[in-house]
């Protein structure tokens, strides 16, 4: 924001510039010329036409959605207190059984499913002063910011069945000690609130590959080629049909000749008709690769690979081996990080101060060729220890294996 707009922002809000404990530590670039306090803001986009016309309608587009999706919601969980890795409790338990309708997958590829069509995906947590007890991912079309008067959200608002339900951003009195709302949004550059879904980057080559999928339809439905023309060469000065004639020559090549049922159906012409078959030339069936390369550009925007989606074309890869595992350490594994980032911001704290929520890479099968290269490499290490040998793979030493911590266990 100019200094100029942003000292004016400040001069006409006299309440955010008397905050003076709470300025200090603002943001210096405040967005109270933008909004007006108390005032929700509705998603700038519709959230409908992106999950029907992309994720319903478009092949390319769900299946990305379900193997991001149910790859990240896949991925095992570590719980840390400070050094110490923690195999059972209350936390592990709430994700593993978030309420009584899901099991910890199914939240998570509902919250995982909605940040990439809409780039928005939240969280509530039900419960009281005795800690969490729920957790439910919430529709993002049916969610709203309310941006106070610095421009940070103060609450969120979601309305479903004509009943509109207000959480606050911070932790109301009587609840589970958290904030009731945990948002997370991709990366927009254009919007203070919400964020920006793989889906509308990738809008136009989602409505070509849309489009061609249509022609492909119409062209099936018409014989499975082009049409053609039928020229009339009447008697003496007559040059076309008459109205009857027109009416009655179109309502026979409907009900007799379109269709698949009619395809290759011969046709009999009378009263000075002809037919003249029209085809594409190889130029005119480019629309297939165009196809093609709007698949790959919607996979592109998701993060997927081409060749696991079975498009034709892409040789990015050598293997389908390689191909899989940049699809998790460079799509998968960075938003399952940030998720565990997210959720020990907003629940961590609660379970205590050195609560830390990870992922367990070690037990996802396709890496499993990186762990065995890397076995390789450290145990041919002559010049390393046994102890920096597991320190190097993520085990603790040896020598401090104790009952608690059975052989293996990683610090």
């Amino acid at each position: 924001m100019p200094l100029w707009l942003n000292r004016l922002a400040r001069l006409s809000n006299p309440l955010a510039a008397s905050r003076s404990g709470l300025e200090a530590k603002a943001s210096a670039t405040s967005l109270t010329a933008f909004h007006f306090e108390g005032q929700p803001r509705w998603t700038p986009r519709d959230y409908a036409s992106l999950a029907d016309q992309g994720y319903s309608r478009n092949p390319v587009v769900y299946r990305c959605v379900r193997m991001v999706s149910e790859a990240a919601a896949s991925v095992p969980w570590l719980l840390y207190d400070g050094a110490r890795e923690m195999d059972t409790h209350p936390f592990l338990d709430l994700l593993g059984r978030p309420n009584a309708l899901q099991i910890g997958t199914d939240l998570l590829e509902a919250w995982y499913g909605y940040l990439l069509i809409s780039g928005n995906a939240y969280l509530e947590a039900a419960g009281s002063g005795e800690g969490v007890a729920e957790l439910y991912a919430l529709r993002p079309d049916r969610m709203k910011v309310i941006p106070g008067a610095d421009g940070w959200p103060v609450g969120y608002e979601y309305t479903a069945d004509g009943r509109t339900v207000r959480f606050p951003a911070e932790p109301r009195p009587g609840g589970p000690g958290v904030p009731p709302i945990q948002h997370m949004a991709l990366f927009h550059p254009t919007d203070d609130h919400y964020g920006l879904s793989p889906i509308e980057a990738a809008a136009s080559s989602i409505d070509i590959h849309n489009a061609a999928t249509a022609w492909n339809k119409a062209l099936l439905d018409n014989s499975a080629r082009p049409s053609g023309a039928i020229v009339y060469a009447g008697a003496g000065s007559t040059t076309h049909l008459s109205d009857d004639q027109f009416g009655r020559l179109k309502a026979e090549l409907e009900a007799a000749y379109q269709g698949a049922k009619n395809a290759g159906r011969p046709m009999l012409l009378e009263g000075g008709l002809d037919w003249k078959a029209m085809g594409l030339s190889p130029k005119d069936m480019d629309f297939i690769d165009l196809k093609h390369v709007a698949a790959r550009e919607i996979a592109l925007a998701f993060g997927v690979p081409p060749m696991l989606l079975g498009i034709p074309g892409d040789n990015t890869f050598s293997n389908y081996r390689e191909a899989n595992r940049t699809f998790w350490r460079q799509t998968v594994l960075p938003l399952v990080g940030r998720t565990a980032k997210a959720l020990t911001r907003w629940l961590g704290a609660s379970y205590g101060p050195e609560i830390r929520l990870w992922y367990d890479a070690d037990r996802i099968e396709a890496l499993s060729a990186e762990r065995e290269t890397l076995w390789t490499r450290i145990s041919a290490a002559d010049f390393l220890s046994e102890d920096e040998k597991r320190a190097a793979v993520g085990y603790g030493p040896k020598a401090e294996q104790g009952p608690g911590l059975p052989e293996g266990a990683r610090r």
